[in-house]
């Protein structure tokens, strides 16, 4: 199981607006008619059950959803671009630099991560009673583009934790249908196993995640990669080699890790799964585990995983405390759990800003460079039609305060232009 993978995505750019006139037998002065680009397609995100990793996004990095079609004559639209929908495991974390745009923890839920480009408008929106027949049309704006990080936290209801070789793949293959690969040295599980526990009408979700060593939460071992999973459990279940030298030392470390790591993992519900008591040395200090247990405050079982003996009794018992537990913590309904989008004024201040980069001024704002990217570049008349709506918006005054004279360059995103007062 990959579970990060680093991906570019981009929108679909808009499709261009289009200049024509209309032409009819008879009708000698047309008026314009040049229709709209379609909006270009954009990237979603989508948890999908049936995906049960990142693995995929290893091998293709790059995804780039439909441009929008180019308006046509008589008015006609172009065709809005298809939006491209790529399909990640329930507990995908989408992150942005050190950002989090956003959080994919249950089945079906979306997110846009890019968006397409907006379609150019046609010449029949430049019409004005001073000019009728305007040659003026926007081109279709770029499509959104973002460099993500895909992260991936298992949802799982119960999380098996503990040293290397404690038995956890084990006491998973023993309680589910799973089929961990299994070996008697340390590190046998690599990568994070998941088994379904069924008990009746109910079932519950188990994982068997990377074992722990001393600094895992500094990155040692397999540390990092493990403790991104427990985050998301409702209940642990710790077990514990019996047949070692020092039990509580292991305890020890196994709290410790959990508690540097995230704080809040230390005070999870936990449950001590003493493993391998059918060995003679573990079986002869039970009495002592016993009192080690009530001393920590938790609950404990005596199992042996490889011989299924207390195994069916620890799932039960996981039933019970699982149950408690979603008593206490009640999950949301439905109709609570869908996001509601808060629409919220964009804060007050300046739509754009300007600065001097290699002889040249630099105008950064989303209003004028889209102006500037949609219209310039499509004929004399377009360009004019610019400069218009930039004095209107108060750039020319601004550039000129900034020193700009007619002729500097004035860059817009990409294009740069010679400056017409």
């Amino acid at each position: 199981m990959i579970d990060r993978a680093e991906i570019r995505v981009r929108g679909g750019d808009g499709g261009h607006g289009l200049i024509s006139f209309h032409r009819e037998k008879f009708v000698t002065r047309g008026g314009p008619d040049g229709g709209d680009g379609g909006h270009g397609g954009g990237i979603v995100l989508v948890a999908d059950r049936a995906v049960h990793g990142l693995t995929e996004y290893r091998h293709k990095q790059r995804f780039a959803a439909d441009r929008g079609g180019n308006g046509g004559a008589n008015k006609k639209h172009g065709k809005n671009g298809a939006d491209l929908v790529l399909r990640v495991p329930p507990g995908t974390i989408v992150r942005e630099g050190e950002s989090v745009v956003g959080d994919l923890t249950r089945e079906g839920q979306r997110l846009t991560v890019a968006r397409g480009g907006r379609g150019g408008r046609g010449n029949i929106h430049f019409a004005s009673p001073s000019n009728q027949a305007p040659h003026i049309s926007e081109t279709g704006q770029r499509g959104e583009e973002r460099a993500l990080l895909l992260e991936l936290k298992l949802l799982s209801d119960v999380g098996l934790v503990g040293l290397p070789n404690a038995g956890k793949s084990t006491l998973l293959a023993a309680v589910s249908r799973a089929t961990p690969k299994i070996a008697d040295y340390p590190f046998t599980t690599l990568e994070p196993n998941l088994g379904v526990v069924e008990g009746g009408f109910d079932s519950y979700v188990m994982a068997d995640i990377p074992g722990l060593i001393e600094g895992a939460h500094e990155g040692h071992g397999l540390g990092l990669e493990f403790l991104r999973h427990v985050e998301r459990t409702l209940l642990l279940i710790h077990v514990i080699d019996a047949s070692r030298e020092d039990p509580a030392a292991d305890i020890a470390v196994i709290d410790r890790e959990l508690r540097m790591y995230a704080p809040e993992l230390g005070e999870r519900p936990q449950i001590l799964a003493f493993n391998k008591i059918d060995v003679p040395q573990a079986a002869a200090r039970r009495a002592g585990l016993e009192a080690l247990a009530e001393g920590l405050g938790r609950e404990c079982v005596f199992i042996s995983a490889a011989a299924r003996d207390g195994t069916d009794a620890l799932a039960r018992r996981a039933f019970e405390r699982l149950a408690r537990i979603r008593e206490e913590w009640p999950e949301p309904l439905p109709e609570e759990e869908a996001a509601v989008e808060v629409l919220r004024p964009r804060p007050r201040g300046p739509q754009f800003t300007i600065t001097k980069e290699d002889g040249a001024f630099r105008v950064t704002g989303e209003r004028p460079v889209t102006l500037v990217e949609m219209l310039a570049l499509q004929s004399d008349e377009s360009r004019a039609e610019t400069y218009r709506r930039l004095r209107r918006m108060g750039v020319a005054n601004a550039l000129r305060r900034a020193g700009a004279k007619e002729g500097d360059p004035v860059r817009f995103g990409d294009i740069e232009l010679r400056w017409e007062e």
